[in-house]
């Protein structure tokens, strides 16, 4: 099976790029070129806040890095399109695309895509989600179940592209193991290795037309961007001091597993 990848340029992208790219599924490669991964912290916070949101994002690059080391750029040699977010729905990429072979496109870290962009995909065309939809959908959604003190919920969808954000059918989802001296990066990092192996087992060894697509259904939520303000930083590491995965394997916080649909599995797991 050959894949189109949508992708955008951290690390933990280029690391799922590199994984297909090893098991020689990668047929073609649209990168979008990303905004800095440490962005400055907003004027006006007070010292807390602010302290608390540097050491989140340098804790968060220091975790891409340290999980993702040696991926910082594409190993191997496939037709790359090198794109801004200006350019991602542009005719030259919608032009580039339909130019390129492949069975499935699959896009990870990239903005949306417009609908003429969709259909240049064809009907096997896939998004990586970084949450557990429908519970999780939108922005910042490794970061809400360590809030909501449910960090076992911290992980990943694969499900059919739509217009509608995080709403197409379910390939497939994955957690990562949770382990004693987590943090919130680094289960975040996991939940990203975690799906990239099992997307591999999963294109390399189930045929398209065998894949079970599952509807999204039950109450869920759409996190949207101005959900997430840094003030939201002093549970985690005030509170917690962003050890609330310690708290979670030692018992101290309830344990509700989340109803995982699995490709690799018969039913849900």
């Amino acid at each position: 099976m050959k894949v189109l990848l949508l992708t955008g340029s951290h690390p933990r992208h280029l690391y799922l790029v590199n994984q297909l790219m090893e098991l020689g599924l990668v047929a073609a490669h649209v990168m979008e070129l990303r905004e800095s991964f440490v962005p400055q912290p907003p004027e006006n916070l007070e010292k807390l806040d602010r302290d608390h949101f540097v050491r989140h994002f340098k804790d968060r690059d220091e975790a891409e890095n340290r999980h993702f080391a040696g991926h910082t750029s594409v190993i191997g040699n496939v037709p790359t399109l090198e794109v801004s977010l200006q350019g991602l729905n542009s005719s030259e990429t919608i032009d580039w695309v339909k130019s390129q072979t492949f069975d499935v496109a699959i896009s990870y870290g990239v903005h949306k895509l417009d609908n003429e962009l969709l259909d240049a995909l064809g009907e096997n065309a896939w998004n990586i989600h970084g949450g557990l939809s429908p519970w999780y959908k939108g922005n910042t959604t490794l970061f809400w179940p360590f809030f909501m003190l449910r960090p076992n919920w911290a992980g990943m969808t694969v499900h059919r592209l739509s217009a509608r954000l995080d709403a197409g059918d379910i390939v497939h989802q994955s957690v990562p193991l949770l382990e004693y001296g987590d943090g919130l990066h680094d289960v975040a990092c996991k939940a990203v290795k975690q799906v990239a192996k099992d997307l591999g087992e999963i294109l390399a060894q189930i045929p398209l037309e065998d894949i079970n697509y599952t509807p999204q259904r039950g109450n869920g939520k759409l996190w949207i961007g101005t959900d997430w303000i840094p003030q939201h930083l002093r549970f985690v590491y005030d509170t917690y001091n962003n050890d609330i995965v310690d708290h979670f394997l030692d018992a101290k916080l309830p344990k509700i597993d989340p109803p995982i649909i699995s490709a690799l599995t018969k039913g849900d797991k």
